[in-house]
């Protein structure tokens, strides 16, 4: 057939009918994935899992179960497990000298890249659930208009999610606090703003604002609707656009932390610097020409989707090495079925119930994940370490 010959015009009408479709196609596709409830469920942990989370043997789990004290799980054939909200007890139990000291507030994580395709999203929403199952409470803040985050803990930004359950009243100055908007999850110990296409009207709204008030500052808004959370939540995790957007200065802005997912290809390289560049001008548009500064208390680059069988990204991940220094941290997230598999059943690794996939390529991702979650917990221990001292220097020399 020749393809000339079936080509057609394509009238607004057609692409209103191709958007009803795919819609309707996500509502049975969700429905048929998640049924017969349409709603997700976190994933139960055997002995071996609670054990590994809690950072001791199955033993010392054996000798604690008779004591009484934490969750006793539930025998599923020839197996105890417990549920994720019971896992987390344990966790919080055990862990105990890791969790957020009194005194000490929230720290905000941004996950940010120009570019899409960087595993940004399934960055932001692993980093959460592990977070939340070392025993944080956590909020994940979707600024994405495409909802990827929102989508992967079960709501469909185009049918499931209004303008009061984003960010977008915030944006446009209907609120000074971002509380409003925030909703449980089925995961427990993560909270969410969801995002969905209307969010795009932020990239209007706030230009709109600074131009009728010069003193206005839009890239503080956000940052000032979430000191409010910072005392309720260890850690918010911000998933943003793949741009540098008005939305994205404010989510960086926001940040104690941010974390770039790169994976070690050429154009992914160069679209990183142009990140980093075009973020330094604008930083010293919007902060030191007024006098200001902002200060980081951590950047991390994360290398993401990695193929150890590429030659090519062995090459470049000498140039990110290279480039970013102690900033990359020391794990690469592989690109495996794993991820496929869970992106295709709306989850995450830590999503996925066992024997869902082969076992030692399972084993190989969620161990990656695993171990950036460490990683990026360590560096919030520090940060709340620094904000007791400086509390406790400054209470001396007042």
């Amino acid at each position: 057939m020749d393809i000339k010959q079936t080509i057609r015009r394509q009238t607004l009408e057609d692409i209103e009918a191709q958007a009803q479709k795919i819609a309707g196609m996500m509502d049975h596709i969700r429905t048929a994935m998640l049924a017969p409830t349409a709603k997700k469920i976190a994933p139960s942990l055997g002995t071996a899992q609670l054990a590994d989370l809690c950072g001791v043997d199955k033993a010392k789990i054996a000798y604690r179960l008779t004591r009484g004290d934490l969750p006793s799980g539930a025998i599923q054939g020839n197996r105890r497990e417990w549920t994720m909200g019971e896992s987390q007890q344990w966790s919080r139990d055990f862990r105990s000298g890791h969790l957020r000291p009194d005194g000490a507030a929230g720290i905000t994580i941004t996950v940010a890249n120009f570019k899409g395709g960087v595993a940004k999203t399934t960055s932001a929403v692993t980093l959460a659930q592990g977070l939340s199952m070392r025993g944080h409470r956590v909020l994940l803040l979707d600024l994405d208009p495409q909802g990827s985050a929102t989508t992967l803990f079960g709501v469909l930004p185009d049918a499931e999610v209004d303008t009061e359950h984003t960010a977008m009243l915030l944006f446009a100055g209907d609120v000074d606090s971002l509380q409003y908007a925030i909703r449980p999850t089925y995961w427990p110990n993560i909270d969410l703003v969801c995002a969905a296409p209307l969010l795009y009207g932020a990239e209007f709204i706030l230009p709109a604002r600074q131009a009728k008030d010069p003193g206005f500052e839009f890239w503080r808004v956000l940052d000032r609707g979430l000191d409010a959370t910072r005392e309720e939540y260890d850690v918010i995790v911000i998933d943003t656009p793949p741009s540098l957007s008005f939305v994205t200065i404010n989510a960086l802005m926001a940040a104690d932390g941010v974390i770039m997912p790169l994976p070690p290809s050429a154009l992914d390289f160069a679209s990183s610097a142009q990140f980093w560049d075009l973020f330094s001008d604008l930083c010293n548009q919007l902060i030191r020409s007024r006098g200001k500064n902002k200060s980081f208390e951590f950047i991390d680059v994360l290398l993401s989707r990695v193929e150890a069988s590429d030659a090519a990204s062995s090459v470049v991940r000498q140039w990110v090495i290279e480039g970013y220094g102690d900033k990359v941290l020391p794990i690469e997230i592989p690109k495996t079925a794993v991820a496929a598999t869970a992106s295709a059943e709306f989850g995450t690794v830590y999503d996925l119930p066992r024997g869902a996939v082969n076992s030692k390529t399972f084993a190989r991702a969620r161990d990656a994940y695993d171990r950036m979650c460490e990683l990026v917990e360590q560096q919030i221990e520090a940060v709340w370490a620094r904000q007791l001292t400086e509390q406790a220097q400054s209470a001396a020399g007042a």
